[in-house]
């Protein structure tokens, strides 16, 4: 959001329309007393326009989502933006630096800390600065995250469909899947959403990694975003083929009941149909082995990549489609796309 000259403004600076800048905002520091300086990239277009916000890397070793920031921020052509871009490839900057997923600072998870607090814990403080001079200046934003390690999830969109403002931001990211919830009590994208910034969470992959592919399509989806709300006028809105939206009741982790190695019959992103056996257990014998079945038909989002699991474990996350949807993603999968809807 811009003030009434059309700049936007943080602790300590400011960008003018037509302005780019690059800074490493100062938000803690090491036990040495050194900054821990978050990267921050801010594009404010001659013309006017919405302010969105682009984050990534909250869990440090999630590193998809900051090449898709990187490249928003400095290898697209911004000459026509209508508003301002707030980039931040790397919000947990020590967990990246030790690349796991938390805060190294007692273990604690950035992205169950926001909004914030000054003068609470280190990962309540970061994240107050964070949110207080990045986050809630801004009219809408993307978050980026992966599965965490050991699973894969496929491109997918999380929110809470209820809010209007949400919803609007959600399908117009052009995903197939968006998972309906308001998500945990001080995540980015529901301390956002509450604040009044409409926020998304996309999903895409896994951690420790670089996976083109996940890369494009999330380019291709904020592409989509920003020519929804004007920021590039000229461009198209992106339709997926196809998408369903899937509420609380419509999905499901199958987890292990046997401990051993998992051998999977599916990808993330398959269709299974209900009774199929989605992957079977065995010990190191292979004398045992216990299935896994789908207890209703629907998709593969997310799915195990080490295959060793305890009683309990998560091995698939699965959301039930209908059989329209089942049509609809079949057609797109033989190359017949249906039409957007009207």
């Amino acid at each position: 959001m811009a003030d009434a000259e059309g700049a936007f403004t943080y602790n300590g600076g400011r960008v003018d329309p037509g302005e780019t800048q690059n800074l490493r905002y100062s938000i803690s520091e090491t036990y040495l007393g050194d900054p821990v300086r978050v990267p921050v990239t801010i594009v404010n277009g001659e013309e006017p326009g919405p302010t969105m916000f682009l984050s990534a890397a909250a869990h440090g070793d999630e590193l998809n989502g900051i090449e898709v920031v990187r490249e928003v921020a400095q290898e697209w052509e911004h000459r026509n933006l209508h508003g301002t871009l707030v980039c931040l490839p790397v919000l947990n900057v020590l967990g990246f630096l030790a690349q796991q997923r938390y805060l190294p600072v007692y273990d604690r998870d950035l992205n169950r800390s926001f909004p914030g607090k000054p003068g609470s814990t280190s990962a309540k403080r970061v994240a107050h600065q964070l949110f207080q001079n990045f986050i809630e200046p801004c009219d809408f934003g993307l978050d980026f995250h992966t599965s965490t390690r050991g699973r894969s999830n496929m491109l997918h969109v999380r929110g809470d469909m209820d809010d209007q403002g949400t919803a609007r931001l959600a399908r117009s990211f052009g995903a197939n899947v968006i998972l309906d919830s308001q998500g945990p009590t001080g995540t980015l994208r529901r301390e956002a959403s509450e604040a009044g910034v409409p926020t998304i969470t996309i999903e895409m992959g896994e951690a420790h990694r670089f996976q083109r592919r996940f890369i494009d399509a999330a380019l291709d989806g904020v592409a989509s975003v920003m020519a929804e709300y004007g920021l590039h006028p000229a461009e198209p809105v992106n339709w997926p083929g196809w998408r369903t939206v899937i509420e609380k009741g419509e999905k499901t982790w199958l987890r292990a009941d046997a401990g051993g190695l998992v051998e999977t019959h599916y990808e993330q992103g398959d269709l299974v149909e209900a009774g199929e056996v989605v992957c079977s257990i065995t010990n190191p014998f292979k004398t045992d082995s216990v299935d896994v079945e789908a207890p209703f038909t629907g998709l593969l989002v997310g799915v195990l990549e080490n295959p060793v699991v305890y009683p309990g474990n998560p091995i698939c996350h699965l959301v039930e489609l209908g059989e329209e949807i089942q049509r609809a993603y079949l057609r797109n999968r033989t190359g017949t796309m249906p039409e957007r809807p009207s």
